[in-house]
């Protein structure tokens, strides 16, 4: 078991000079191995090939090697509502800040989804952690719309919708057999519960 490990972040530090991705694929690892309350910062960092004082230059603490992601998102998300023109619809410029969150999900992370989802299910404080984060990415989203002029509960619904089509696009994107980009789920998925809301009345 020593013998593998050392092998293994010896190679890790070889092909993959990314600090903080060398520690989200190895805490990825360790959760899908052994479930993320027994994972522990010191046995992230020595998968990862690094010390711990390196983990906690990129991450506060384990829980957030999962949602680190989230400031770079809501960022994303604001500059595509605010980039929208002037004449786009609030559900435009939501499907605007989705074209620009896209990009930040790389092929190279696709097979990274599976692991995560597993251990966000697996961890009732991963799970409120999610909802926090879901939290964040609509008041993100609602907050940038209003800065257009968009009025409540208007913005609010549009952000909801917004966070939920993304969520859907994601899951279907870390979907092996997908062949299609984020983008493009993303809008079949605003579409989607856009129709769905219509049907409520």
């Amino acid at each position: 078991m020593g013998l593998s490990i050392v092998t293994y972040t010896v190679r890790m530090s070889r092909w993959e000079p990314d600090a903080r991705e060398r520690l989200v694929r190895a805490a990825l690892d360790l959760f899908d191995e052994q479930g993320y309350s027994a994972t522990t910062v010191t046995q992230i960092a020595e998968r990862a090939g690094l010390t711990k004082s390196t983990f906690f230059r990129h991450f506060p603490d384990k829980r957030e090697v999962l949602f680190a992601g989230q400031d770079t998102l809501c960022r994303l998300l604001e500059k595509g509502i605010a980039a929208s023109p002037a004449s786009a619809t609030p559900l435009e410029a939501v499907a605007g800040a989705l074209d620009a969150v896209a990009g930040a999900f790389t092929p190279e992370r696709r097979d990274l989804g599976p692991k995560m989802h597993a251990a966000i299910m697996a961890s009732s404080e991963l799970q409120e952690r999610e909802a926090l984060k879901r939290v964040g990415l609509a008041t993100a989203i609602a907050s940038a719309l209003k800065e257009r002029g968009v009025l409540e509960p208007t913005a609010s619904l549009a952000a909801e919708l917004g966070v939920l089509a993304l969520s859907t696009a994601s899951a279907r994107w870390f979907n092996p057999a997908n062949q299609m980009d984020l983008a493009t789920l993303a809008h079949h998925a605003l579409r989607e519960l856009h129709t769905a809301s219509t049907a409520l009345r």
